[in-house]
């Protein structure tokens, strides 16, 4: 035969520094998704979470503002957690901070009456 079974047993030991390279050449491409991944859905995700924060953290009597249920009004009243939103003369709800989705213009509630 060509190659002896001895020599052919020995070749890989003697090439150890190449296994080592051949297994971070394999997860090579896993490390390279979990960086995208970061850089394209979390980071982003990250970011959007912080400014909602900050939203709900400077809203303030008079606000005109939209919910996530789709509800317009007027903040009148603001406590640790809650608000209390008035979206009818007259007619007040109490909502959870993080409802709130959205910080109108003033006056864009009477636009849409």
């Amino acid at each position: 035969m060509f190659i002896s079974s001895a020599f052919a047993q020995t070749a890989p030991a003697a090439a150890g520094g190449s296994d080592m390279m051949a297994s971070l050449t394999g997860m090579l491409p896993l490390v390279l998704m979990f960086v995208v991944l970061y850089f394209v859905m979390i980071r982003p995700q990250m970011r959007k979470q912080k400014e909602h924060r900050s939203m709900v953290e400077a809203l303030a009597k008079g606000d005109e503002v939209a919910t996530a249920g789709g509800l317009l009004g007027k903040v009148t009243r603001l406590s640790e957690g809650y608000l209390t939103l008035e979206i009818a003369p007259g007619v007040e709800v109490q909502l959870q901070r993080s409802a709130i989705v959205q910080v109108l213009p003033k006056g864009a509630i009477n636009s849409v009456k």
